[in-house]
């Protein structure tokens, strides 16, 4: 459910939250003014102003740590994309500088850049991975480790080599991780059911002053509309509103077919 609603266009997006907690505040209000209870329901008149804080710091928290967390997701996901883009350049570079011909792994590497961009990147978003683009990176990764590599061009550079591929390796599975994360949910319900609390802590404090009830409760639902709102945007880093762009490894691809 929070999935769905996470990647709808933004339109739909902050159009199901107001439609959401406008039915949430309309029905607080209905309850404590017109309601069969409401007699019952004002009776609790007293609660005192102070009290919305008790609930309104603990939904601030829980959306500031929600935020962070996907702001640092999006971070990560940037470096790894950054860090495959700067790994593939590297061994790009380093097959040109070796001793002996290093054709063979640049066409790999090409391979597997061109998979990543074509195969990947598409299904990437719903959280899958490209077996095409595993097997060139194995191709790749089984190459790089041949001995004859240290034989022909020193260990040095056979070390540098590999290393290299494994640093490609290792963002790859990091993008691909984050690509596929999906354990906000809770934190999603969480901090929406707070949401409601807090809509609720507002007609408490204003149960004898219905027009001072009505402003509180809209000027709060704005707030949590356009603050929910903008983090969902940027809730997934690879097929969200905001997402990472590919353009790094567009790059390191445009320059192995520039220097062959």
């Amino acid at each position: 459910m929070i999935n769905g609603w996470l990647m709808l266009p933004a339109w739909a997006l902050f159009g199901t939250l107001v439609a959401f907690y406008a039915a949430t505040a309309a029905v607080i209000a209905w309850l404590a003014m017109a309601s069969p209870v409401s007699g019952w329901i004002k009776s609790f008149t007293g609660v005192v102003a102070p009290f919305i804080a008790a609930v309104s710091v603990l939904f601030s928290l829980l959306t500031g740590f929600l935020a962070g967390d996907i702001a640092d997701r999006n971070r990560q996901a940037w470096r790894a994309v950054n860090g495959e883009a700067s790994a593939i350049v590297m061994l790009n570079t380093l097959s040109l500088a070796a001793a002996s011909d290093m054709s063979a792994i640049r066409g790999e590497l090409k391979t597997y850049a061109d998979s990543v961009l074509k195969d990947e990147w598409p299904v990437m978003a719903e959280g899958r991975r490209a077996p095409a683009t595993g097997a060139a990176l194995r191709e790749l990764l089984r190459h790089a480790a041949d001995p004859a590599i240290a034989r022909d061009a020193g260990q040095t550079a056979a070390t540098a080599l590999l290393g290299a591929v494994i640093r490609i390796r290792d963002a790859r599975a990091e993008r691909l991780a984050l690509a596929s994360d999906q354990t906000n949910d809770i934190k999603w319900l969480t901090v929406l059911a707070l949401g409601i609390v807090t809509q609720i802590a507002v007609a408490l404090v204003h149960l004898d002053k219905p027009r001072a009830k009505l402003a509180a409760m809209a000027v709060f639902t704005a707030g949590a509309i356009i603050a929910l709102g903008l983090v969902a945007l940027q809730e997934y880093p690879f097929s969200g509103h905001m997402r990472v762009s590919p353009v790094p490894i567009e790059r390191a691809a445009e320059l192995m077919s520039q220097t062959g």
